[in-house]
């Protein structure tokens, strides 16, 4: 196939020079936070919010781990309906983020009981956010 400049120097043209939109800390930066980034693990969340709202009680050792677990679902949610604006459209949206951030800051219980029964509000709130967000469009369907 030739090309209408065939047998002759390729046309120059004249390109601005481009300017980042951010100064090279800020990138960094950036690209800092990009390469922490996590993808939702969809799978693992709806373990999770399985294992602990079974009719089963998680194992006493394992507590602590799907506490960290749940948190890190409920960051991961609340970030993805705060950077959709589902919060500033929806009252829905905004009582479910609320909801989502205050039992992710509660400290875990010392008993047993309590901390079983906060491991399961955290995990309704997951599940909660997570079914809104998916009915809103801002989150596919994980199962």
């Amino acid at each position: 196939m030739s090309t209408p400049w065939a047998g002759t120097a390729a046309p120059v043209c004249a390109v601005e020079p481009w300017d980042p939109p951010l100064a090279a800390g800020e990138l960094e930066t950036v690209l800092t936070a990009l390469r922490r980034w996590q993808p939702l693990d969809g799978d693992a969340l709806l373990d999770d919010v399985g294992t602990v709202l079974d009719d089963v009680l998680p194992p006493e050792d394992e507590i602590e781990e799907l506490a960290q677990r749940l948190r890190g679902h409920l960051r991961h949610l609340v970030g993805i309906a705060i950077a959709g604006d589902a919060g500033r459209t929806d009252e829905d949206a905004n009582r479910l983020i609320q909801q989502a951030q205050d039992v992710r800051a509660q400290e875990m219980p010392g008993s047993y009981v309590q901390a079983v029964g906060h491991l399961r509000r955290m995990a309704w709130a997951v599940n909660e956010l997570m079914d809104f967000l998916v009915a809103a469009c801002h989150l596919r369907e994980t199962a």
